[in-house]
């Protein structure tokens, strides 16, 4: 396994950030392609420099008063994709991409439930949380690097990017037929393999086309939230925004 390059992403200056009476600062850890909270831990000025230097999570242990690197006996390292501190500079988050469960109970998250010793505990779903892959895309346009395939998609214009969405759309609908046909490991597999194909050159094509990756979140968030309110309005009868006939339902249940 290859080691993981130096954080890039991110200004974090360490020299910069507010620690408290003891020298530490508190450190939100979170999955970079989930989006999952998976541990809170404390970081003095050292530990944050490690971090930025290394690309990997350290730390400083309260319990143990000696800094320790997330991974150093389990294996389990933290590999760092981005740093960011809070509008007080009094906190720090760090998107990551864990190698291994990051609690030492064995499961993903520290926030995740007690494991079942009697079965296999099921951990909560992955959320399916593109930001980072946006991040990359913008960070390859602006580089305009000849080596990139990213920044090679976005020099040709619009064209290229939709061509490729459409090729892989295709390929998405034919491995999901073949998938449902046919179960098994390997046609997951493929599944897999086509969707991530394909949502990579949608967020590509939506960058070549202007788009914003935000606005199409929003988007799906405000149809969720009108869809949410539709079905509470159907538990009821009342229509949506109608307040009125709320007030009136619940002065007749009254």
């Amino acid at each position: 396994m290859s080691a993981p390059r130096p954080v890039v992403a991110g200004s974090v200056d360490p020299a910069a950030l507010t620690y408290d009476a003891d020298g530490l600062l508190p450190v939100i850890v979170q999955d970079v392609a989930s989006g999952a909270v998976l541990m809170l831990a404390w970081a003095d000025r050292d530990a944050v420099e490690r971090t930025l230097a290394t690309g990997e999570a350290h730390f400083w242990s309260r319990s143990r008063r000696r800094p320790w690197r997330k991974g150093e006996t389990s294996g389990n390292v933290l590999a760092v994709v981005e740093a960011r501190t809070d509008c007080d500079g009094d906190a720090l988050l760090l998107r990551a991409d864990p190698r291994g469960p990051t609690c030492h109970r064995g499961v993903r998250s520290c926030f995740d439930p007690e494991p079942d010793e009697a079965a296999t505990p099921a951990e909560p779903p992955p959320h399916l949380e593109l930001g980072w892959l946006w991040g990359i895309i913008r960070e390859r346009a602006a580089e305009g690097s000849a080596a990139s395939y990213t920044a090679r998609l976005l020099a040709g214009g619009v064209e290229r990017p939709a061509q490729k969405v459409g090729e892989e759309a295709v390929e998405t609908v034919i491995a999901a037929l073949a998938a449902a046909s046919a179960p098994g490991p390997e046609a997951q597999r493929a599944l897999t393999a086509e969707a991530a194909d394909l949502l990579y050159h949608l967020l590509v094509l939506l960058a070549a086309a202007g788009g914003d990756a935000a606005a199409v979140a929003a988007e799906l968030r405000r149809r969720h939230t009108i869809q949410a309110d539709l079905t509470a309005s159907l538990r009821d009868d009342t229509p949506p925004g109608d307040e009125a006939g709320r007030g009136e339902q619940r002065e007749s249940e009254g």
